[in-house]
């Protein structure tokens, strides 16, 4: 059913016109964020839990989803301007392998930075409740999320900035 779901969102926008929008949808009661415990396409293990005290945008992707294309760059741009200042953002990577997404990062044109985690079978993807690609979470200091985003996003939006600089002053 997933599978079904996440088709739907990758033949949505063609990556000429598409449109980023610049806003989150802040959960009324925030919830405690599911685990994200995963490797990172470069083989290094990531555990969410061991990133308390930091703010960290969780973002679902797939490379032949136009609208994680297209917001990959301004996720780039947020965590480069703000990863200093306790922000991390990590890209979990739906259904395909290392030597796929090394290949895409390779091709893509705007280098990578932030840390591109492996969900081969979509465990963590079914754990978060995603139900389309490409989806984001705002997960705050204390591990809970508070922020949530369907669709592409400018993630370095003035509006996207300030409620992430809110979050760090908490």
């Amino acid at each position: 059913m997933c599978a079904a779901l996440l088709v739907l969102f990758a033949g949505t926008a063609g990556a000429a016109g598409l449109s980023l929008r610049d806003n989150l949808t802040q959960l009324s009661q925030p919830k405690p964020a599911p685990p994200l415990d995963l490797v990172g396409v470069d083989g290094t293990p990531y555990a969410l839990a061991q990133r308390r005290g930091h703010v960290v945008v969780v973002n679902f992707w797939a490379t032949w989803c136009p609208p994680c294309r297209a917001e990959m760059p301004a996720m780039e741009r947020l965590w480069q301007r703000m990863r200093g200042r306790g922000l991390d953002v990590v890209g979990v990577n739906v259904g395909e392998s290392g030597p796929a997404i090394r290949a895409f990062v390779k091709d893509f044109g705007t280098p990578i930075g932030f840390p591109l985690l492996l969900d081969p079978d979509s465990t963590a993807m079914d754990a978060w409740g995603v139900r389309g690609l490409p989806a984001s979470y705002v997960v705050d200091k204390r591990g809970q999320v508070r922020y949530t985003a369907l669709g592409g996003r400018r993630m370095d939006s003035a509006h996207i900035v300030a409620l992430i600089n809110g979050l760090l002053a908490e």
